[in-house]
């Protein structure tokens, strides 16, 4: 079989990380639109100059002079800014149509972008609408090219939103003309000389800081003279504006009956409409710009619920985890006088007691593993079991010195099968059928098993509701910081996982490092199955169809050959998840299975589907989302919540570790590995997933030994037509 890859993965993986950021970045962008706020200004900025201070509310810059201009006797223009606001702005415009009355909304283009249909109904209902910028920034300290940059995105808001442009500019952080600065000046004369009318305020309600309905209406009304007009400052977004719109209701009720009219800017100066329809091209431009903006703020909004849902998922796993391993610690680890798989005392009629050392069978499938395969070997044959051990190896069409190597040892019990090259389930079917015992270990070319490993592996079987075994791999090459970044993940990930399996009784892996099989198990599932390429995992998810029982054993001890790269480390572990993916779906029926072949589908399938799919799959996503809300939000939330995963990932693992009988010291890697390991892992599985879902058939991958357990020089092995690990 070839190695297949489908082309285009990454590319695809690619662009949805660069849409994803993309859209991320504008919400980013736009949640600077916070609303009104005190602004904390360095010493006394300069005023602006005396006849603009002096002046109306309402500045054009159009001839390149300044022309003030104030609103007529009893004519009052109530302004809002820094909407629309999906709850206060309709509010705000049921006040003013019982009233008959009309406004002015400076609006944030962030915020007409999110609100479409609420920006089209202030203009249906006789109301105009001005800009407010983008996202409410300071124009006065921001550089010109921002200032111009934020004018221009409010405006092709408009145009997507409601077909539009506007006249009016209003700046964000300004109020009255004697209160602006030069620098407020400056930036008011760029927008001039873009074409913008200006506006400020008569009259600041200053009701972005809830002052109380009476204080605002006090505000609103304060006047020099009886009778005159002015611009009120209100604004209908940016928090609780229940005191603003109680406070305009009753200044309509006070002034209209004393003659004032409420009335737009433009209709109370007599100048052309504030509203300017523009073409298709530019309305197209806006829909695009709002389209995005709506998707952008719908995915901030579902990746916050998916980060609060993974977080409850990962607590809730975290404590399973433990909980299950304490529950199997205390089973398996019961005084001696109650050993775990006693053998059945009351023999069959006519019959013998269950041998307790039966016969073992050790297959060990290798393909190019000259570097490693004398170890290996050589540690199966110096065991402690008190039994009859065969050892078989099959050479699957080795290209280099694997078949040689076992030759030259010439050790007893050890029986060397040559077959062409057919894959490891292939191999392992060839010494299935010449291997003499009824009790099967497979083990990989790359393991090495300590003396008692044959012992502890084999004992379980003494129950014969069991099928399998698990025994317990460990990574050997854990010096550098990627092995021990495995080590953890072998102690943490994999064996506590398969504690809470086996009280569970649904393993779903038995590792080909270390496997033990009744052979009445495999004749059963017809052998070890060869369409998936996670054969361990097919083929023990099969067994537990059948209702015989899988169990971890601890104690049986297997030394593996971890990547020492992460180009080799990502090649193995795509094919693990590929291959798993392959044998969850092959098995997905036994979720609807009857009785206790049902168990195994109804319990672990839904994990596995939960904890290495799908959270897996939006992982890289959530992440994206922990940096956003580190930029763009409180950055605390992220920071505390990166502590705390750290933290109870570090207390499981030191519990692991215990139960294992290991050091902790490898737990100072942990935070490292949140930044990469972690997050080549959950790539693995998105590619996995993109190849799945564009049908294509994955290929063995070969990874490279580097001869951990004999010292020798490791060197790129040929791959041949097939290759496994």
């Amino acid at each position: 079989m070839r190695r297949s890859e489908p082309r285009g993965h990454w590319l695809l993986l690619l662009l949805g990380g660069l849409v994803l950021t993309v859209l991320l970045l504008l919400d980013g962008f736009a949640n600077g639109a916070v609303g009104e706020a005190p602004r904390d200004e360095p010493g006394r900025p300069a005023p602006a100059p005396s006849q603009v201070a002096s002046g109306g509310p309402v500045v054009n810059l159009a001839g390149g002079t300044p022309q003030s201009r104030r609103m007529p006797p009893k004519t009052i223009a109530l302004t809002f800014d820094d909407g629309p606001d999906p709850e206060w702005t309709p509010r705000l415009l049921d006040v003013l149509r019982r009233h008959n009355a009309r406004a002015t909304f400076f609006t944030i283009g962030a915020h007409v972008a999110e609100n479409p249909a609420l920006t089209r109904r202030i203009l249906d209902e006789g109301n105009e609408i001005g800009s407010h910028t983008y996202t409410h920034v300071d124009l006065a300290t921001a550089p010109a090219w921002r200032g111009r940059l934020e004018l221009d995105l409010t405006q092709r808001a408009l145009a997507g939103a409601a077909g539009v442009h506007t006249r009016l500019m209003r700046m964000p952080y300004s109020s009255r003309p004697d209160g602006l600065t030069a620098p407020e000046w400056q930036a008011a004369r760029r927008a001039g000389e873009d074409g913008y009318v200006v506006v400020l305020t008569d009259r600041d309600t200053e009701d972005w800081a809830r002052p109380g309905t009476a204080k605002i209406v006090q505000r609103a009304l304060a006047a020099g003279r009886r009778g005159e007009g002015a611009v009120v400052m209100l604004h209908d977004s940016g928090g609780d504006r229940s005191e603003t719109v109680a406070a305009v209701e009753q200044i309509l009720d006070r002034l209209q009956p004393q003659g004032y009219r409420f009335t737009t800017l433009t209709q109370a100066l007599g100048m052309p409409s504030a509203e300017v329809a523009v073409p298709a091209h530019e309305r197209v431009v806006g829909w695009t710009l709002v389209t995005a903006q709506r998707a952008a703020s719908a995915l901030t909004r579902t990746m916050g619920v998916l980060f609060a849902v993974a977080g409850i998922l990962y607590v809730l796993r975290l404590v399973s985890l433990l909980v299950f391993a304490h529950v199997h610690m205390r089973r398996v680890r019961r005084p001696a006088r109650q050993p775990r798989h006693a053998i059945r005392p009351a023999p069959p009629p006519g019959g013998l007691p269950p041998d307790p050392f039966p016969p073992v069978s050790v297959i060990v499938p290798a393909y190019n593993e000259e570097v490693g395969i004398g170890a290996t070997v050589a540690s199966l044959v110096d065991t402690d079991y008190p039994g009859t051990v065969e050892v078989i190896v099959v050479d699957d069409g080795s290209s280099d010195r694997t078949a040689a190597i076992v030759d030259s040892l010439a050790l007893p019990g050890v029986h060397l099968i040559r077959k062409p090259n057919g894959g490891k389930p292939s191999a392992l079917n060839a010494g299935l059928a010449v291997a003499q015992s009824d009790i099967l270990v497979l083990v990989d070319g790359d393991t090495v098993f300590q003396r008692d490993t044959i012992r502890h592996v084999v004992a379980p079987f003494a129950d014969p509701d069991v099928g399998a075994v698990s025994g317990n791999t460990k990574v050997a090459n854990r010096g550098g910081i990627l092995g021990r970044w495995q080590h953890i993940e072998y102690v943490i990930g994999f064996n506590l996982d398969r504690r809470m399996f086996d009280v569970l009784q649904c393993m779903p892996t038995v590792p080909g490092a270390i496997g033990a099989f009744r052979r009445a198990a495999l004749d059963k599932v017809g052998g070890v199955p060869g369409d998936t390429l996670a054969e361990d995992t097919d083929l023990t998810m099969a067994i537990c169809r059948t209702g015989l029982r899988v169990v971890y054993e601890e104690k049986a001890l297997a030394w593996t050959e971890a990547p020492a790269s992460l180009r080799q480390l990502w090649r193995q572990r795509y094919r693990w998840c590929y291959g798993t993916l392959q044998a969850m779906w092959k098995h997905r029926r036994s979720v609807i299975d009857r009785g206790g072949s049902g168990r195994f589908g109804r319990r672990c399938l839904p994990y596995l589907t939960v904890f290495q799919v799908l959270l897996p799959l939006f992982a890289p996503a959530i992440d994206l989302f922990a940096l956003f809300g580190l930029v763009f939000l409180n950055p605390l939330v992220p920071i505390v919540t990166w502590l705390l995963f750290v933290a109870a990932q570090a207390a499981a693992g030191a519990y692991a570790l215990w139960l294992d009988g290991e050091t902790v010291r490898p737990l100072w890697t942990l935070p490292l590995q949140q930044f990469v390991y972690r997050q080549l892992m959950y790539l693995v599985v998105v590619q996995s997933i993109v190849t799945a879902l564009m049908g294509a058939r994955l290929g063995w991958h070969t990874v490279r030994r580097t001869g951990t357990f004999t010292g020798f020089e490791g060197r790129e092995q040929s791959r041949g037509p097939v290759g496994y690990t």
